[in-house]
């Protein structure tokens, strides 16, 4: 799927309308001290194994994706509604 490097799109601390660059989101490094990874390393501990069951089968054909809009005049970043993609390729708009 082809997105346009930059969009038009709504500012609120500008309160209007601005260009906008877009980026995808990446996922930062996970946190050791989150709860959820606390409780998975608890589990680990010992003979126990791996706390949950292997996934199966293959992986999702599509995955979520996830962009950021920065406001070219106050650099104010808006993340949007999420969503589905094979593949995501941002390109020039050619107008």
């Amino acid at each position: 799927m082809h997105y346009p490097k930059e969009v038009s799109a709504y500012c609120p601390k500008c309160k209007k309308h601005t260009a906008h660059d877009v980026e995808k989101g990446r996922k930062r490094q996970a946190s050791e001290l989150a709860w959820g990874q606390r409780r998975f390393r608890r589990a680990q501990r010992g003979y126990g194994g791996f706390p949950r069951p292997k996934p199966e089968g293959r992986a999702k054909a599509v995955r979520r994706v996830y962009l950021k809009y920065r406001c070219q005049q106050c650099k104010y970043v808006v993340q949007p509604p999420s969503f589905r993609a094979s593949q995501l390729e941002l390109v020039e708009h050619k107008g």
